[in-house]
């Protein structure tokens, strides 16, 4: 092959990226919602769910975008640090104010690569926290809460970390429990999961955009105020931004491996979501 086909690949790669970027815009995407992300440790709203934290902070959408983190991950000892680097990184990747960033301190939910958290225990914490009036609603009214959607793993983690599957489990039980006595009615809370690909996908970066894309094509789609699927495609920009909240913010975390992730990962240029069933 000559110097210029050669010098042309970079070139059509940098243009494919501008093209899904630009293309994924199109899709139906949550305006006007009070969202929550729910995840497990401070890192994992870089590592796995920036292009998500990016495309729904756009002020156009006038969305109010919380976290949620149910361990400060100090299994290192290091979770004070932590604490603060996940407020650092949530800000650069679009967050209003450190106020919309909440962090659990419990010793039911360790940082552990080898505990699963009651999914119960997640529900009633979650309920306390977004449906406090659970209990005093009437059967015949309908069921209310602070929040319109919740973001987080599928049941896969992504990594099948036993704490991203916890969350996916312990968000079923808390709207099971919010529509117990309520059926009939719509529930208030819609949950949306990141899609677990496999190992040979997860490290193809932008390259796993265009089976995506037709992936989110062909999949059955429902519009409304809460479209599925939902895909975000980062640009370079924002990539670059995804990058940048983990080596600056996340320092603490920046070991040899994760140099590999903020790289490869098709998870820090791209995310697709699904609206999932909840009863």
């Amino acid at each position: 092959m000559s110097w210029v086909t050669w010098a042309s690949v970079p070139i059509l790669i940098f243009g494919l990226w501008l093209y899904t970027s630009h293309l994924s815009k199109s899709f139906p995407t949550l305006q006007g919602k009070r969202i929550l992300l729910l995840i497990a440790h401070p890192d994992d709203e870089a590592m796995f769910f920036a292009p998500t934290l990016l495309a729904l902070t756009r002020p156009a959408l006038g969305n109010h975008v919380k976290i949620l983190c149910l361990s400060s991950g100090d299994a290192d000892g290091l979770g004070e640090v932590r604490k603060k680097e996940l407020v650092n990184s949530a800000l650069q990747l679009g967050l209003g104010a450190p106020q919309d960033i909440h962090i659990v301190e419990d010793k039911n939910f360790p940082d552990s690569m080898t505990v699963t958290w009651h999914p119960r225990l997640i529900s009633n914490l979650l309920t306390s926290a977004f449906a406090p009036k659970m209990a005093s609603v009437s059967s015949k009214e309908a069921p209310q809460a602070t929040i319109d959607a919740i973001i987080t793993f599928d049941a896969h983690g992504i990594s099948s970390h036993p704490n991203h599957k916890s969350l996916h489990n312990g968000a079923h039980a808390f709207l099971k429990a919010l529509m117990h006595r309520h059926s009939g009615w719509e529930c208030p809370i819609k949950l949306y999961t990141l899609t677990t690909t496999s190992i040979f996908r997860k490290y193809l970066s932008l390259v796993d955009a265009p089976a995506t894309l037709v992936g989110s094509v062909i999949s059955k789609k429902e519009l409304g105020s809460f479209p599925t699927p939902l895909l975000f495609v980062s640009s370079p920009i924002g990539y670059r931004t995804a990058q940048k909240a983990m080596t600056t913010a996340h320092e603490s975390q920046m070991r040899w491996f994760r140099w590999g992730w903020i790289t490869f990962s098709r998870y820090m240029i791209l995310n697709d979501l699904k609206k999932e069933k909840t009863l």
